[in-house]
């Protein structure tokens, strides 16, 4: 039995120009005691830039910047940038997000050494139209049918693209080779490459030829992932293999309920899934969690270990900044109780 501890709200909004609307989905990167988080800061009108704090331990909030670490520099994240998460890799921080204009919501990275200076890498995961996608991946049968559900029907002139979202990388290179997973609705991909210039029009077009190999989770039928699921967390790496915190979403008739899930994936083949639970690992239940800017949400994007203690930092509603915390042995136990065979 995993004992959760919800530890509250750690940021809410200001009224600094910057973040004056919420603040949500925060990227961790945790260095010996200290915890650097890298959070959504949404200001009036739905426009998003990436704020700065720091913490001292867990969640003793030690510094808070007052204005953005990264704001949107391309035509392509001319409305924001969203839900960053970050890993350490060489000695290089890689950090994603999602670049939204608008109308399509893609995965960027930027690199870094000291979280001062950024090197813009601009958009890396496929930008096809859900035609050119649905004409390459329908050539395997086995993919799952939620796929080819365009649900997005826009009324514009711009090209619009299938929207790829929740990238991260993995905080090693796995059999010499950089790892990120990306999240084309309803499941959780998987991306190996030498480099990041091999991620070309004829790399992606080749990758969705054989789409299915690179599929690690779909849904299951089981409520609190029956709609979709989505990348939380960059994976952690423990004795048993990776440590994968994500997003499952129940549809229901009252709207969306996102709540935070986990699996454990095999450390030299992370297509192979080893365990999963089958309940969600927490839910909205607090008053911060279910009503917000958007109810019934919590959305896991970053985690700390303290001895043997997991911290979950989440966004609540998005609305504000939470964590939760368990026994990261008996999180581990518990999906060894949940073994599985190979999802993809």
């Amino acid at each position: 039995m995993i004992q959760i501890k919800k530890e509250g709200i750690l940021l809410k909004k200001t009224k600094l120009s910057f973040e004056n609307d919420s603040v949500l989905n925060p990227a961790i990167m945790q260095e010996g005691n200290t915890v650097h988080m890298l959070y959504r800061a949404v200001r009036s009108g739905n426009y998003s830039t990436i704020g700065y704090a720091k913490f001292e331990g867990p969640i003793k909030l030690i510094q808070r910047n007052n204005t953005p670490l990264i704001i949107p520099f391309l035509d392509e994240e001319s409305k924001g940038v969203e839900d960053a998460r970050i890993v350490k890799i060489d000695g290089v921080y890689y950090i994603t997000y999602t670049a939204y204009n608008g109308i399509n919501a893609l995965g960027a990275l930027v690199t870094s050494t000291d979280l001062l200076t950024f090197e813009r890498h601009g958009i890396i995961v496929p930008k096809f139209t859900f035609d050119e996608f649905k004409r390459l991946a329908e050539c395997n049968n086995l993919v799952n049918a939620k796929y080819f559900r365009h649900v997005r029907h826009f009324k514009h002139d711009e090209e619009i693209f299938l929207w790829d979202k929740d990238v991260m990388f993995f905080p090693r290179k796995i059999n010499g080779k950089l790892a990120f997973l990306h999240r084309i609705r309803p499941g959780i991909q998987l991306v190996l490459i030498n480099n990041l210039e091999e991620l070309t029009k004829e790399f992606w077009s080749e990758y969705f030829l054989h789409f299915n190999e690179h599929i690690i989770l779909d849904p299951k039928g089981t409520n609190h992932e029956s709609g979709f699921i989505g990348g939380g967390c960059p994976p952690i790496e423990t004795e048993l293999g990776w440590l994968l915190i994500y997003h499952g979403v129940f549809d229901t008739s009252e709207g969306y309920i996102y709540s935070a899930a986990a699996a454990l994936l095999d450390i030299d083949n992370p297509t192979k899934v080893l365990a999963r639970l089958v309940d969600p690992l927490f839910v909205p239940e607090l008053d911060y969690e279910k009503n917000g800017v958007v109810s019934n949400v919590v959305f896991p994007t970053g985690t700390a270990i303290f001895e043997d203690t997991l911290y979950i930092y989440y966004g609540a509603a998005d609305k504000c900044i939470a964590c939760a915390s368990m026994s990261i042995k008996a999180l581990l136990k518990e999906l060894l109780q949940n073994p599985t065979q190979h999802e993809s």
